[in-house]
């Protein structure tokens, strides 16, 4: 047999630079792939666990932030960082300027005066608790015996003045014109069987005491500090009511953040058991908590700026 007629073996191909490179790419594309797939996986898990936020409070001091901020760390993996304001108009634009996250220190009527002042687009998204302003008197036992002509003393600063306003109208003892609303004002009375005095809110305790004034719409603070006792208020608004939904304490976010989830679960979490007996302590019994949703809060808003920039045109 001829060398010529010998089977040949099949030729080998050639392992040529074109297919290292295949490989090389190959590999590259699969670490890739599982490179970001474990950095998706990391920022989901970061959305919560592991993240700073930062929320604008008047009252640090209180024990229950403690309790919220240790709940905070526990259930959501979240650390939250208290920034204290002593000045009640500092806290808004600080979160609107990004140097908060959040803030917790007013109701829907305060933050609705905010945004229409300042051109603003705050929102809430989350209730805490109502405070009733009560009617105080040391010598009628309820709003009906106050005799026709007796001076009742009011906070004069435009939150509180309308909201005593309501207070008076739904104790039977005067009517606003169109019903009244969270930025009404002693000129918008239409009738009245008592004298409506507008003074300081930090007087109001005060003058009951003096007995210059019948009864007196005061402030928990200022009737705590004056001597006042819960037997003392005769009256006060229904915090379930229309009237009283304006005062409504919220949590606040900035516009684009009003569906973070994270910062709706943080607001949910002011409703923990051990957190709301904190705020009752550090009240005196008087929170009244409300779980209204974050789109009926928004609601509430838009009415109450509404009524803000048709009070500034009047």
């Amino acid at each position: 047999m001829s060398t010529s007629s010998a089977p040949q073996l099949p030729q080998r191909a050639k392992r040529g630079p074109g297919l290292l490179i295949g490989i090389i790419a190959a590999v590259v594309v699969i670490a890739v792939i599982v490179v970001i797939a474990v950095v998706s996986n990391r920022s989901n898990g970061a959305s919560a666990a592991g993240k700073t936020v930062s929320i604008g409070v008047a009252d640090k001091a209180e024990p229950y932030w403690k309790t919220y901020q240790a709940l905070a760390k526990k259930k959501l993996g979240v650390t939250v960082k208290l920034v204290n304001f002593t000045d009640y108009s500092l806290p808004n634009p600080a979160l609107s300027q990004g140097q908060t996250d959040l803030n917790e220190f007013q109701h829907i009527q305060y933050l609705a005066n905010y945004n229409v002042t300042n051109g603003d687009d705050l929102q809430p998204i989350g209730a805490t608790a109502v405070y009733p302003l009560p009617l105080y008197s040391t010598k009628y036992s309820s709003a009906s015996k106050i005799p026709e002509g007796a001076k009742v003393a009011i906070p004069n600063d435009a939150v509180n003045e309308a909201r005593g306003l309501l207070i008076l109208q739904s104790a039977g003892l005067l009517k606003l014109k169109d019903g009244g609303n969270a930025f009404s004002t002693s000129s918008d009375i239409v009738s009245h069987q008592v004298d409506v005095t507008p003074i300081d809110a930090s007087q109001t305790a005060g003058a009951l005491k003096a007995g210059s004034v019948a009864a007196a719409i005061v402030n928990q603070n200022y009737a705590t500090t004056g001597g006042l006792s819960k037997s003392d208020a005769i009256f006060k608004d229904d915090p379930s009511s229309t009237s009283a939904a304006p005062y409504v304490n919220v949590f606040v976010a900035q516009k684009k953040d009003a569906d973070n989830a994270l910062y709706l679960k943080l607001a949910k979490l002011y409703h923990t058991a051990s957190v709301e007996k904190g705020v009752q302590e550090a009240n005196a019994g008087t929170a009244v908590f409300r779980s209204t949703s974050a789109a009926d809060l928004q609601k509430e808003l838009a009415t109450v700026e509404s009524d803000a920039k048709a009070a500034s045109k009047s």
